[in-house]
C-alpha cells in the first residue's frame, strides 16, 4: 500500500477559505512509504508423545478431575492424525516433520521427500553411530516452517527439553534420512561451518535444550562425535553467546542477538529431579527465548518442545510423565501471558499446541474421583477405588491394580500380587502392561491427538486434520 499525502496550493488553500475565481484545486501528489506491517509471530508447541490419556491424568494429576490446565483453555482446538507415509504408528521424526514441512515422509526420516528411505534394502539404517551415511540421491529435503519464515526475515529459536540434536528439534532445521545421525545434525546447525544447513542464513537465533555431546570434540569425555570439530567454539566464533548451565542463562540479556544453550550433555533431567541451580525449567526457556526474540522487532518463529513427557512414558513411569506434562503446560501459560503484554488480544501471533504421536497409556476400572495428587494423597497415580466403598477394587485373583496402565512395557507381571498406594505413587514406579517389552520399550501409540490454538489465524485449526495440513494452516495465518 502507498501512503497519499494530500497537498495544498496556496490558491487552493484560499478557495478554501473562501476566496473566489480559483481554478487550481487540492493537488493530490503521491508520496513513497514502505508499508509497515507488524511483526507476525508462531509460537509451536508439542509434547512429544502427550496423547489424549497423558493430557486427562496430568489435568488429575495436578488440579483434579474438575480443574483446568492451560492446555484445556485454549479457544479453538481439534484432532490430529498422526500416520506416517509407511506406518500406522508413527515415531515423532516424519510426525514432526508433517507439521514443519506439510510432507507425509517414513518412520525415522527428517524433514525429506516422502521418498526418502530410512534403511538400506536389508533394513540396515543409514548411520554409522551418531554419523549419517545417506546415500546420494535418497530423497530430497523438505522446507520447513522455521527455514520459510527465516528466509522471509523473521528471527526463529528451538527449544526442547531433550538433545537438540533430537528428532522433534532436528525436524525444524534439518533435513537427514535417519534421525539418529545426530552429529550431522548438529553440524547442520552449527553457523559457517562444514555441513551448515544455508537455508538457516545467519543460523537460528536462540537455540536451548540438552545434546551438549554431539558439539564437543571426540577427545572430550562426554563427546560422541567421531572428529575432532568443536562445535561450540565455533558457535562462539559465529557471534553466539553460550551457556552450559543455569547461572550463565540466568546472565542473558534481551538484547542479546545470538544465544545457544546447552544444559546437559545428554537429554536434560526430568522436570522431578531437576536441580534448579543448574538447568532451566522448560517454562524459563520459553520465557527467555520469547523475550529474546521480541526485542528484535522481527516477528518471529519459536518451537518448543516438552520432550521427555515421552521419554517417560517409554518407561512407563507415570509420575515423571505427568509431571513432564505439567511442565509443559507451565511453558505454554509463560508464553500467553508475555504475548498478552506485547500483542494484546495476540491479534498477530499465532499459539499452536500439540502433539506427535500418543502412547499406549490407558486409565482403568470405574475408579473413584481421586482428586490431585498430593503428598499424602496419590490421586491418579493410585490404585483403583471402588466408588461406593472406597477401597482398592480386585482383579480375578483378589489383587488391586492401579488406575493408570499401559498396553504394553516393561513392567509385565505373569503372576499378579498385591499392591499398595505408597508403592505406586513413588517416583520410580513403572505401572503395569499387558505386553512385555525390554525396559524402555513401551510404544507409541497410533490414535489421533489433540489439537488447540489461540490468536491470529486460530480460527482454522479446528476439527480432524491431518498432521500435514497443520504446515499449510499455520502459512495462511502469518501470509507465507
Amino acid at each position: 500500500m502507498k501512503l497519499r499525502i494530500l497537498i495544498a496550493a496556496a490558491t487552493g488553500a484560499m478557495a478554501l477559505a473562501g476566496c473566489s475565481g480559483s481554478s487550481n484545486p487540492l493537488v493530490e501528489t503521491p508520496v513513497e512509504r514502505p508499508e509497515v506491517k507488524p511483526g507476525k509471530n508462531v509460537i509451536f508447541f508439542l509434547g512429544d508423545g502427550m496423547g489424549i490419556t497423558t493430557m486427562t491424568a496430568a489435568r488429575i494429576y495436578k488440579v483434579g478431575e474438575e480443574g483446568d490446565l492451560t492446555i484445556d483453555t485454549l479457544p479453538e482446538s481439534g484432532f490430529v492424525t498422526t500416520y506416517s507415509n509407511d506406518a500406522q504408528v508413527t515415531d515423532s521424526a516424519p510426525s514432526m516433520a508433517a507439521y514443519m514441512t506439510g510432507v507425509k515422509a517414513n518412520n525415522e526420516v527428517i524433514a525429506m521427500s516422502a521418498n526418502t528411505s530410512a534403511r538400506d534394502a536389508g533394513g540396515k539404517s543409514y548411520v554409522n553411530g551418531a554419523d549419517s551415511t545417506c546415500p546420494a540421491g535418497n530423497g530430497t529435503p523438505a522446507d520447513t516452517l522455521l527455514e520459510i519464515m527465516k528466509a522471509k526475515g523473521y528471527s526463529t529459536g528451538v527449544v526442547t527439553t531433550t538433545r537438540i540434536t533430537h528428532a522433534t528439534p532436528a525436524a525444524t532445521y534439518s533435513h537427514i534420512c535417519h534421525r539418529d545421525g545426530e552429529n550431522n545434525i548438529a553440524a547442520q546447525l552449527t553457523p559457517k561451518g562444514a555441513g551448515f544447513n544455508s537455508k538457516l542464513s545467519d543460523g537460528v537465533d536462540v537455540i536451548f535444550g540438552g545434546g551438549r555431546r554431539h558439539f564437543l570434540p571426540k577427545a572430550d569425555a562426554d563427546s560422541k562425535r567421531s572428529d575432532s570439530r568443536d562445535l561450540v567454539a565455533e558457535f562462539k566464533a559465529a557471534g553466539y553467546t553460550y551457556a552450559s548451565n543455569f547461572a550463565e542463562f540466568d546472565k542473558i540479556g534481551a538484547a542479546t542477538p545470538k544465544v545457544v544453550g546447552l544444559f546437559h550433555k545428554d537429554h536434560m533431567t526430568y522436570d522431578l529431579d531437576r536441580d534448579a541451580a543448574k538447568e532451566p525449567s522448560l517454562a524459563q526457556m520459553t520465557g527467555k527465548s520469547i523475550d529474546l526474540l521480541n526485542s528484535k522487532k522481527t516477528g518471529f518463529f519459536l518451537m518448543v518442545e516438552g520432550g521427555r513427557i515421552d521419554h517417560a512414558l517409554h518407561a512407563t513411569n507415570a509420575r515423571r510423565a505427568l509431571q513432564e506434562t505439567v511442565a509443559f503446560d507451565d511453558a505454554i501459560k509463560v508464553a500467553l501471558d508475555k504475548m498478552q503484554q506485547v500483542d494484546p488480544g495476540l491479534k498477530n501471533t499465532l499459539v499452536v499446541v500439540t502433539a506427535d504421536h500418543d502412547h499406549s497409556i490407558l486409565l482403568n476400572g470405574y475408579a473413584k474421583r481421586t482428586g490431585k495428587t498430593t503428598s499424602s494423597e496419590p490421586g491418579v497415580l493410585g490404585l483403583v477405588k471402588n466408588v461406593a466403598t472406597g477401597q482398592p477394587e480386585r482383579d480375578i485373583n483378589n489383587n488391586p491394580y492401579t488406575v493408570i496402565g499401559f498396553g504394553n512395557g516393561p513392567n509385565h507381571l505373569a503372576t499378579r500380587g498385591a499392591l499398595s498406594d505408597m508403592q505406586v505413587a513413588d517416583k520410580d514406579y513403572m505401572q503395569e502392561s499387558v505386553i512385555p517389552t525390554e525396559a524402555g520399550g513401551e510404544t507409541h501409540g497410533g490414535t489421533n491427538v489433540f489439537i488447540g490454538a489461540q490468536g491470529l489465524g486460530a480460527e482454522n485449526i479446528r476439527g480432524v486434520l491431518d498432521n500435514t495440513e497443520v504446515f499449510g494452516l499455520v502459512k495462511k495465518a502469518v501470509g507465507l
